[in-house]
């Protein structure tokens, strides 16, 4: 009998939750909601609704929500035409925007002289490792800490922050910029001044709704100490795959880390051929960020972090989540460490 696949890479993209489909398929024929008409004000009240749900889930003011199609588009939304230093573990999305001039130290940390010219990621998409953002720090990707590490907006005094729904459990397509209270940009998609004025275009009613559905659930989550519980799921991963090796190295692990996150670094095994194996294995895991239009590259971030480029070549990560059950890490465990044995055997 066929066992099923395990999906083990959360941080590229979390299972689409029921709460989400659910308020999606509400949602689907909702009329324009910059419409005055009773069928507008309908579809209006969805919106406003899960932009409330979003924001409660981030410790923030609803009216400081701005829609986008994406983490990506809030990005360029808060960083374009601004000159803002950055560091090489920080997405694409952000590099995009920024002067990659900040060191990160061996431990996967980055530590800033100017936050308010500054951006710098709550955690890492391959390493976990989770950074400290000071007071004043001008931009904050908190995508992938966003659910998963209890976290207040209002409180950590950031200017502003990118997160995107799918990596919570809501559909691809729709992600948010989060505004200090009180401040305000210019709009760099103009039109119809939809978001009160900072992103113009018809709004993702369905997406939208699904975005705040998946917000309260994970915020529900994250007070029920569900990821407290993964956590102790990915330490018994950490801990089978090192009784098995000596080698691997687990990136990240000696500094504060996301509670879902395995960077695993086996020197001289591509980790892209891990990840083609554990693949044909049942198994879906990664070499790093999803956002490279599927190819496997030599991490960027491990080359920020000190690695040479062989060794930062050499990495896959496991990223687990609420649905991640002890049978499929143990699985994984065992095919990763019989792929390992036969790296073990050629190489000899």
């Amino acid at each position: 009998m066929t066992r099923p696949r395990a999906y083990l890479d959360w941080n590229a993209s979390a299972p689409l939750r029921d709460e989400a489909r659910a308020a999606m398929i509400a949602a689907m024929g909702a009329a324009n909601p910059s419409s005055v008409h009773a069928e507008g004000r309908a579809a209006r009240a969805i919106v406003e609704r899960a932009r409330a749900q979003v924001a409660a889930a981030l410790g923030a003011g609803a009216a400081d929500i701005v829609f986008t199609s994406s983490a990506t588009e809030a990005a360029a939304l808060a960083l374009g035409g601004r000159d803002l230093c950055a560091a090489e573990i920080e997405h694409d999305a952000v590099l995009a925007w920024t002067r990659a001039d900040l060191g990160t130290g061996a431990d996967g940390r980055v530590v800033l002289a100017d936050p308010a010219r500054s951006t710098l990621q709550l955690a890492n998409s391959e390493t976990g490792v989770i950074q400290d953002l000071p007071r004043g720090l001008a931009v904050a990707d908190l995508t992938q800490g966003f659910g998963k590490i209890a976290f207040d907006f209002d409180a950590s005094g950031i200017d502003m922050g990118l997160v995107s729904a799918h990596k919570i459990g809501g559909p691809k397509g729709v992600g948010a910029l989060v505004l200090r209270r009180g401040l305000d940009l210019a709009a760099q998609i103009r039109g119809g001044g939809q978001e009160m004025g900072r992103r113009s275009g018809t709004e993702n009613v369905a997406g939208i709704a699904g975005f705040g559905a998946a917000a309260a659930a994970a915020a529900a989550d994250l007070a029920a100490g569900v990821w407290e519980k993964v956590a102790q799921i990915r330490n018994i991963l950490d801990t089978a795959i090192a009784s098995g090796t000596k080698e691997t190295i687990f990136v990240g692990k000696e500094s504060p880390r996301l509670p879902n996150t395995s960077y695993l670094l086996t020197p001289g095994w591509k980790g892209e051929t891990q990840v083609m194996q554990m693949d044909l294995a049942g198994f879906a895991v990664s070499a790093g960020s999803a956002c490279s239009s599927g190819k496997v590259r030599a991490s960027r971030v491990l080359g920020a972090m000190g690695y040479g480029p062989d060794d930062a070549a050499s990495a896959i990560r496991v990223s687990i989540g609420p649905g991640t059950t002890m049978e499929e890490v143990e699985r994984f465990v065992a095919a990763w460490l019989a792929a390992y044995r036969r790296f073990r055997a050629r190489a000899a």
